[in-house]
């Protein structure tokens, strides 16, 4: 199992860790951002595979950033595959 720490572009959330078994993604966390919406996100793709984060969370946008909390870390997952 791998601990990833990844650092966000364009977000509130600061950074992305989390460990990653083979092409599964667990134990998701953030630093900064909107707490319960990312608790949230974290709950929900607990288990997921890279892929399936990445195509449900992917270009998902925070107003007129370009980017999201969601869109980093479905970036997060796919750079460190």
């Amino acid at each position: 199992m791998e601990e990833i720490t990844y650092r966000t572009t364009g977000t509130c959330a600061r950074e992305i860790r989390f460990t990653r078994d083979g092409d599964t993604i667990r134990n998701i966390s953030f630093e900064g951002g909107c707490n319960g919406n990312l608790k949230a996100i974290s709950k929900l793709c607990e288990g997921m595979k890279a892929s399936d984060i990445a195509r449900i969370l992917g270009g998902n946008l925070c107003g007129s950033r370009g980017t999201s909390c969601a869109d980093q870390l479905a970036r997060a997952v796919m750079t460190n595959a």
